[in-house]
């Protein structure tokens, strides 16, 4: 059983402003799978701590967030990729939360809002969302009660961004111009991780990994639609036309192919131990799943069921984002020539 509490509001943005300073690039190296067709793959090591990317049409940047350590000893930023090279470009350090320790706002999921130039950001640990400038990487505002925040997603259609509440079972609405909070959806004893939304629709969609099933909230809808999906869903996304979700399912090591208009799951495709993150490409139909305990990304044709390609990464790739034909993969692995985690660009074969 769950209940449901849907509500609308609105808080006031905490606002402040923060330096950049750059970080350096070690090196990059490429390979290839060695099949017709197959995905090109470049590496870079980066930096300690790297967890989620998200690419700026827009500006033609790969922003990437990094936290490592705890208290006193954290240390995280805002990262600014060249997404061709995957060279640094800026690093911009977080807001201080603690004058005493140190301690700084730090920052884990990340999206882009291209429409208001703008990069959004959970910070888990402070339960909260930031949002910060894509001009100068300054910090603009501070959204606070978002339990666990674990991922956020921009809908530039409704200038809405949705974050995950992890802690709580909620998903967050923040209005894209204002930063006030426009409405909040607790389902009680759900744990929502990964989300996708529809722009078109307006239709937003949470992995709730506690709950194995997919959370559907329609602007339509005065209560959410649920899904049964694989074990352990916790990223999910959404096809070209919006008909399909995908999600990744870590406890199965799999990814379930759900039709939406059916609300049932057409087809599992195994992928790898620890099935992490998922994104699909619009340009090849393909998708591509992050397997962190298996250390590689699958790529996937959902139409026949498939697994095309296996790439391997480093130990531990924890996300994978793709736009128009190239995915960037972001691990944990510590293996970079000074133990930095590594970045991964993927030209995805056809």
């Amino acid at each position: 059983m769950h209940s449901v509490t849907r509500r609308t509001t609105a808080v006031a943005a905490a606002v402040a402003l923060v330096s950049g300073s750059v970080l350096a690039l070690a090196g990059t190296a490429s390979a290839h799978t060695g099949q017709a067709h197959a995905s090109a793959v470049t590496q870079a090591p980066i930096t300690k701590g790297l967890y989620q990317s998200a690419y700026s049409e827009r500006n033609h940047v790969l922003w990437a967030t990094a936290s490592a350590g705890r208290g006193a000893t954290a240390t995280s930023a805002l990262l600014e990729l060249d997404p061709r090279t995957l060279a640094v470009k800026a690093s911009y350090t977080p807001p201080v939360t603690d004058a005493t320790t140190g301690a700084v706002e730090a920052v884990y999921g990340v999206t882009v809002d291209d429409e208001h130039n703008t990069v959004w950001t959970t910070n888990t640990r402070s339960n909260s969302v930031a949002v910060y400038s894509q001009r100068t990487g300054a910090h603009l505002a501070t959204l606070p009660n978002v339990a666990h925040a674990r991922e956020v997603v921009v809908d530039e259609r409704h200038d809405l961004a949705w974050a995950s509440g992890f802690g709580d079972g909620t998903l967050v609405a923040f209005d894209t111009r204002t930063f006030e909070e426009k409405e909040r959806v607790t389902v009680e004893g759900a744990s929502p991780a990964g989300l996708a939304v529809n722009e078109r629709t307006g239709t937003v969609y949470a992995a709730d990994l506690k709950g194995d099933r997919l959370i559907t909230l329609s602007p339509r809808s005065e209560e959410p639609a649920f899904v049964p999906v694989g074990d352990g869903p916790i990223s999910v996304a959404l096809s070209a036309d919006g008909r399909t979700a995908y999600t990744a399912d870590q406890t199965a090591g799999a990814v379930s192919v759900v039709d939406l208009r059916a609300k049932s799951v057409s087809r599992t495709v195994p992928t790898g131990a620890g099935a992490l993150s998922v994104a699909a490409d619009p340009r090849t139909g393909r998708v591509l799943v992050a397997n962190r305990t298996a250390a590689n990304v699958t790529v996937v044709d959902p139409r026949e069921g498939t697994v095309v390609e296996t790439l391997a990464t480093g130990a531990n790739p924890n996300h994978v984002t793709v736009d128009h034909g190239t995915a960037y993969v972001v691990d944990k692995s510590g293996s970079g020539p000074a133990g930095e985690d590594q970045a991964y660009r993927i030209r995805v074969g056809r």
